[in-house]
């Protein structure tokens, strides 16, 4: 059975063909009680659409597609932390766990972008049950960022 750190090195993998597609360095995927169950990489750029994330379309599609037994063994993997969009969405999707590899202030300290509000953060204020682990794979998933971004 694959391991969360198999998964996060899976979706750094879905973040490095994201950029080779023209898009900026983001994958994600939702496991089912260990199986992978679908993956998405950043569609922002060759979409035009700010809100294609990976996160959130697997969100969109875990909340019509998955019941809530599976929703209630589902992981989301990301190379990096959601964003508060992305966590909302997970949180109204009712998935229950949420793994990454690196810290979105981490991110946000080489880029200057987008929102650094902590996952468990946006959980929290939203009185959710979703439990946020990570970072767990920072040198890997930066490697991606620093790449794209520039060190």
């Amino acid at each position: 059975m694959p391991t969360d750190q198999d998964h996060v090195t899976r979706t750094i993998e879905l973040a490095e063909e994201a950029v080779e597609a023209g898009n900026t360095p983001f994958g994600a995927l939702l496991a089912v009680d260990g199986e992978v169950r679908r993956e998405a990489r950043n569609t922002t750029r060759t979409d035009d659409d700010v809100s294609a994330h990976p996160e959130l379309k697997l969100a969109r599609w875990a909340g019509s597609a998955l019941s809530s037994e599976e929703l209630a063994d589902c992981t989301m993997y990301a190379s990096t932390e959601p964003c508060p969009m992305c966590t909302a969405a997970i949180h109204y999707a009712g998935i229950d766990r949420v793994v990454f590899g690196v810290a979105g202030e981490t991110l946000h300290e080489l880029t200057g972008g987008g929102i650094p509000i902590p996952a468990d953060e946006v959980i929290r204020r939203a009185d959710g049950d979703t439990v946020v682990e990570g970072p767990i794979a920072t040198e890997a998933a930066m490697a991606v960022h620093e790449s794209f971004f520039g060190a």
